[in-house]
């Protein structure tokens, strides 16, 4: 494995730093967010990336990475450069649907493969779907409207929901409505890196909701949990993984114990490549992984997966061993829908004091099965 960094990052694998590749070389660009707000999103997708191609013990496949600083205007910069100067054959790494679709259209447009391992805004999903664009996280949607349907199911009858104004927040709400079915008290949107939720900590104690759903992932979860624990309220929450990862819940404290939330994985999930992710994960780095750095090792590992069959120069022969996703995921079973997009199970995991004292996530059943997202519809590819 062959790794380039522009940014000044320290190699935290026993890679070998390069400034030359072979001509059947794959070159990987990826671009994440590895400084400011919601920095160990991106640290974590890099790092189960990293993981992945340090297990397989190639030595032909080449990662150039670039810090977006989460901005979209520089995130298409560098997707610029990585194509026409250092002609790279996939892009990859985005976080936020924000920068997704600031940069996805025009990669893929251009025929260079682009396999997002976080960012599904639904516009991707389904009207602006292309052959050469692969989501191997999730649609925006899916985990929002896995929790919308476990709380039908539990019987909450009066929710209120918040999320940020963008993409994803709006995907997010919109994918909890439609699978909870049922009607929700309000609809809080937020700015995204607020840190003040005093007016919408008021909103929610003066409502008659029984239940909180929520999305602010990175920092603004941790300002919200924090804000809301000293408010007093008692209100069951509920949310997705984005708000209640490892790090994020640690950064919380006592507050995060007792919420519940949709994840496509928990790292006690029991399955064979799970066992060796996790462990190899806790060995290279010295903490447990997140979701993002689940996401980012399946990546890897169905990249590592479509080279067996075909290099990327080879589109056609490519794009079908992508399709195949004949690899091991962490997550268990999983396999493409026809937008490309992934149709799979959605976990429910309670946050709970571990043995150390500290927050962490215990797995505790599905919310549901074999999850699709519903803008496959709109996708005429």
């Amino acid at each position: 494995m062959k790794m380039i960094s522009r940014f000044g990052l320290g190699l935290l694998l026993s890679s070998s730093l390069v400034t030359t590749a072979h001509a059947d070389d794959v070159k990987i660009g990826m671009i994440t967010t590895l400084s400011g707000g919601g920095s160990h999103l991106g640290v974590d997708v890099r790092d189960g990336f990293m993981l992945a191609l340090e297990q397989s013990g190639r030595d032909d496949v080449e990662v150039l990475i670039q810090d977006d600083a989460r901005r979209p205007d520089l995130a298409r910069t560098l997707a610029n450069e990585f194509m026409q100067r250092d002609e790279v054959d996939i892009l990859t790494g985005i976080i936020w649907s924000n920068l997704a679709m600031a940069v996805v259209p025009s990669v893929v447009r251009q025929g260079t493969f682009y396999l997002s391992p976080n960012a599904g805004p639904s516009d991707l999903a389904g009207r602006m779907c292309h052959e050469n664009y692969f989501n191997v996280a999730y649609q925006n949607d899916n985990l929002h409207g896995a929790m919308g349907a476990y709380m039908r199911e539990e019987g909450y009858e009066r929710p209120i929901i918040m999320a940020p104004n963008y993409p994803a927040g709006t995907d997010a709400l919109a994918g909890f409505k439609y699978l909870y079915e049922g009607e929700v008290v309000g609809e809080l949107y937020t700015q995204m890196g607020q840190t003040d939720y005093a007016a919408e900590i008021a909103q929610i104690r003066d409502s008659d909701a029984d239940s909180l759903f929520f999305f602010l992932p990175g920092g603004m979860g941790i300002s919200f949990m924090k804000q809301w624990e000293s408010s007093g309220v008692d209100m069951p929450i509920f949310g997705a993984a984005f708000s209640f990862d490892e790090i994020l819940i640690k950064a919380v404290g006592s507050a995060a114990i007792g919420a519940r939330n949709t994840s496509l994985w928990a790292y006690d999930l029991e399955n064979e490549a799970n066992d060796r992710f996790v462990e190899g994960f806790r060995e290279a780095y010295d903490r447990t992984p997140t979701l993002y750095a689940a996401q980012g090792y399946d990546t890897a590992n169905l990249i590592l997966s479509a080279l067996e069959t075909a290099h990327p120069d080879d589109k056609d022969a490519f794009r079908e061993a992508l399709r195949a996703a004949d690899f091991d995921s962490v997550r268990g079973e999983f396999r493409f829908g026809p937008n490309q997009h992934p149709i799979q199970d959605i976990y429910v995991r309670e946050v709970v004091e571990g043995d150390d004292g500290e927050p962490t996530n215990r797995l505790i059943g599905v919310a549901i099965e074999d999850i699709q997202d519903v803008y496959y519809e709109q996708c005429q590819m």
